[in-house]
């Protein structure tokens, strides 16, 4: 099985290369995707314990945690901390299905 990454920065073509990825039948997984949920589902606490008052209705408050992190180093390392390891275990956890189905 082939893995293949696309970086890049903001408006590089990243989503529009994937897309066509997609399109062509092949599994794609989305980190950005990955963190829109997150932030609905299994780190609403874990953020919002680090970030008090970032939650609303269930879910992170995305603009009110940028505000909070943007330009602050050590809120962003921490953020990191708490999401980059919950979009590891979605990765791996698509890897593994990609590599099941073939």
């Amino acid at each position: 099985m082939w893995i293949l990454g696309l970086t890049g920065s903001i408006g590089m073509g990243k989503s529009a290369t994937a897309g066509l990825f997609g399109a062509e039948g092949v599994p794609v997984h989305d980190a950005d995707a990955a963190v829109h949920d997150l932030y609905a589902r299994e780190a609403v606490p874990l953020v919002e314990a680090a970030f008090p008052g970032v939650a609303r209705d269930g879910m992170i408050d995305r603009p009110e945690l940028s505000r909070r992190v943007l330009g602050d180093a050590a809120a962003m390392k921490r953020l990191e901390a708490i999401v980059h390891p919950l979009v590891r275990a979605r990765e791996t956890a698509f890897l593994a299905r990609a590599r099941a189905s073939g």
